[in-house]
């Protein structure tokens, strides 16, 4: 896989300034980056986190249900997550992970997909495979139940 670039928390927080500010607005404040700063350093973790789609996945799972921040917390797993991809040469899959993740993100906050699902969906669009039935049904599946 090669050097893995990580992003930082200040890296993040500007981030979330960003996607706030040019995304409709909202509040800046955060509640606790604690839990954030654990998930950038827990993703660097190659036992736990051995390939690129963990990584992403527990960067977006944290992002999303940690609430670190008062606003903006699924906008900030959004474009974190693409962010990374973006550092990692990932450019292709940014593209497809922005488009399917901006849906995905509300079932994740709400509870309905559940990190081993969002596992799949993220390898899916990786494999260029998000389209397949069985990804779509087991996503119907979560949201409806």
């Amino acid at each position: 896989m090669g050097e893995i670039v990580y992003v930082t928390i200040e890296q993040t927080i500007e981030t979330h300034r960003l996607t706030v500010k040019k995304s409709g607005g909202g509040s800046y404040g955060h509640l606790d980056t604690g839990k954030l700063k654990s998930v950038l350093m827990h993703i660097q973790n190659d036992d736990y986190y051995p390939e690129m789609e963990d990584k992403l996945t527990h960067l977006f799972w944290g992002c999303c249900k940690f609430h670190s921040f008062t606003d903006g917390n699924k906008r900030i797993a959004l474009s974190l997550s693409t962010q990374f991809l973006l550092l990692n040469g990932y450019v292709f899959i940014a593209n497809d992970f922005m488009k399917v993740m901006e849906n995905i993100s509300y079932h994740v906050a709400a509870g309905k997909i559940d990190k081993e699902l969002l596992r799949e969906i993220i390898e899916s669009i990786f494999e260029g495979d998000f389209e397949s039935e069985s990804i779509k049904l087991k996503i119907l599946n979560a949201i409806t139940s």
